[in-house]
């Protein structure tokens, strides 16, 4: 504008015009070909070149065109020298609304203290993170997968818009953790993943518990085994603090894999919220960072395909969640590799169970982390599986794992001794899932690992729960809850109120339930969930009706109804188009363009 330029005269200073750049006023502009060099007050070119161009942020902060983002900066406290440094993002998940996240404005000033020692200059920038408590049995649960990619978008548009050079990702739930490793592997610059720990377990009456733990009492105060001020009391105390839910549900599933990836520093997963390790590992998280800019190692250098191969198998080893199936095959295809729900399932055939944590078993991850954490585990598959492959601390995970100092075996187990020769998932197929479906078979009873029951039908979440309540199931039957899936949901809400009032009201051993919805890491039993092809997309589970004899049989990979594919093909015919439960919003087109859960619900 003619003002601007007035102002820049009266100052001698340049103006950049699409024809070139020219110094007006005082000055001279000296041109060779087609390169021009500014002399005069403004000096040289060269005057304004703060940073190397090997830093993505040296396109902000170069050159007399970017006066501005450096008056910006200058504005906000930084000196000359700063701009000189790599810029570190500090992408954090903290809020005031969800106990895995509360305390993550601490962790962030570790973080930042660390890239500021190193030589670095931290901004700590924030996106959302939502706590699954808060939306069992409700709408609100349509909203958490979803969130995923939101999360994941949110950090790629933020880091690419303001050309940092390295990240610290501080993150520690069921969607949080993996958007970030997505985010990571898709941006490919170099970053770290901070997580933000586990709870430490509630204790009662001198035994510990988890959270999950609670929802299942309420079916034992309705039956009468517990009073009302006992439930009472233990509301107050089953959520004692800070972290991830204290138990081998998805967060801390999540947070061992990104460990077992190596994209955090040795121990991460395993060190607890409150713990003096965890603002440890922040700090030097920070320190760290500064160096893989340096080097310019990205998180596509050290997940490989033998790196991510790796991760699972450890996943499943400790009885991970059935939600990997959906995470590890989006967080594949962010890092250009593959890995489907059939091969996480081949994965935990050869794997064996080595460590029983709540849900499945009497340890809590506190036991866990005390045994040994993820590098025990790393010692205990060395056998069966390359250890040599590097990791974000500028060594191999055979290298952090010889360092452990202790193992507890009695927690983590040897192959030698373990509790079962599979992991923790099994993947069925059969005519009610073609595409596939998923069981945490590590918390299913002998009794129950093949079974055949009459269908009970429920086209939402909400109904089942009042049914098993009200004592209208039986034992031996096979709840079916149906529209539940990525489409059909939207969103592929979680099942956990209903498979807790199973357990609370004594049905967990005798009760089996099938959804193409999906499963909290808290559940236990006979559960089957990510059925595809879901309800929505007139997979055979929409063709159930009440009586028709389900057969399960883990073992033999297979899930069935006892019906003809005609028979199937013609209920089919007969249903009504399908409709979407929201038509407007974000869930509305996540619903018109997520993929199947066998595919990891991802937005193409």
């Amino acid at each position: 504008s003619r003002g601007l330029g007035d102002v820049y005269k009266r100052q001698g200073l340049p103006i950049l015009t699409g024809e070139g750049l020219f110094l007006c006023g005082r000055g001279e502009t000296k041109r060779s070909g087609n390169n021009r060099k500014i002399t005069g007050i403004g000096g040289h070119m060269e005057d304004f070149t703060y940073k190397n161009t090997k830093y993505r942020s040296a396109v902000v902060v170069n050159g007399m065109s970017m006066a501005g983002p450096r008056a910006h900066f200058r504005g906000m406290g930084l000196s000359n020298e700063e701009l000189r440094k790599p810029f570190i993002g500090i992408i954090n998940t903290h809020n005031e609304m969800h106990p895995g996240h509360v305390h993550l404005d601490k962790l962030a000033e570790q973080v930042k203290a660390g890239v500021s020692e190193a030589g670095g200059v931290p901004f700590e920038i924030n996106t959302i993170s939502i706590c699954d408590g808060f939306t069992q049995g409700h709408a609100g649960m349509c909203s958490v997968l979803p969130s995923r990619e939101v999360i994941t978008d949110s950090i790629e548009v933020y880091v690419n818009a303001h050309m940092l050079d390295g990240l610290v990702l501080l993150g520690g739930c069921d969607k949080i953790v993996p958007a970030m490793l997505m985010a990571m592997l898709r941006i490919n610059i170099p970053a770290i993943l901070v997580t933000g720990g586990p709870m430490i377990p509630a204790v009662y009456q001198s035994k510990s518990y988890a959270t999950y733990e609670l929802k299942e009492m309420a079916g034992k105060l309705l039956k009468g085994e517990i009073s009302k001020e006992e439930y009472e009391e233990m509301e107050g105390i089953m959520s004692p603090g800070p972290g991830s839910c204290a138990m081998m549900g998805t967060a801390n599933s999540m947070s061992i894999a990104a460990e077992a990836m190596g994209l955090t520093l040795p121990g991460c997963a395993g060190a607890h919220a409150v713990a003096g390790k965890k603002k440890r590992i922040a700090r030097q998280s920070g320190v760290r960072i500064v160096s893989l800019v340096e080097e310019n190692i990205c998180p596509r250098d050290i997940v490989t395909q033998e790196m991510l191969e790796l991760s699972a198998r450890v996943c499943v080893s400790v009885g991970g969640s059935t939600n990997i199936t959906l995470h590890y095959p989006a967080i594949a295809r962010e890092g250009r590799l593959h890995m489907t729900m059939n091969e996480l399932g081949e994965i935990s055939k050869t794997t064996p169970y080595l460590a029983k944590i709540k849900p499945s078993g009497v340890h809590t991850m506190l036991d866990f982390d005390e045994a040994g954490g993820v590098g025990a585990v790393l010692k205990a598959l060395s056998g069966m599986a390359d250890l040599d492959l590097m990791t974000v601390n500028g060594k191999t995970h055979r290298q952090n794992a010889d360092r452990l100092t202790s193992w507890n075996q009695e927690v983590i187990r040897t192959v030698e001794h373990a509790y079962a020769p599979e992991g923790s998932i099994a993947v069925l197929h059969g005519n009610l899932a073609p595409k596939g479906c998923v069981v945490k078979q590590s918390a299913v009873v002998a009794q129950m690992r093949k079974h055949t029951g009459p269908a009970r039908c429920f086209e939402c979440e909400e109904d089942a729960v009042k049914a098993i309540y009200e004592g209208a199931v039986k034992d031996g039957d096979v709840i079916v809850i149906r529209n539940e899936g990525p489409k059909g949901g939207p969103g592929m809400r979680e099942m956990l109120t209903a498979t807790a009032a199973l357990v609370g009201m004594g049905y967990s051993e005798t009760v089996a339930l099938i959804t193409d919805g999906r499963f909290s890491g808290a559940t236990r039993g006979p559960c089957i969930g990510h059925i595809s092809p879901e309800t929505s997309q007139r997979g055979p589970i929409a063709a159930l009706q009440d009586g028709d004899r389900i057969s399960i049989d883990i073992d033999g990979g297979s899930l069935s109804v006892e019906l003809s594919e005609d028979e199937i093909e013609g209920r089919l015919k007969k249903l009504p188009e399908f409709q979407y439960k929201i038509t407007e919003g974000y869930l509305y087109r996540y619903a018109r363009e997520v993929s199947s859960a066998d595919e990891g619900a991802v937005l193409k």
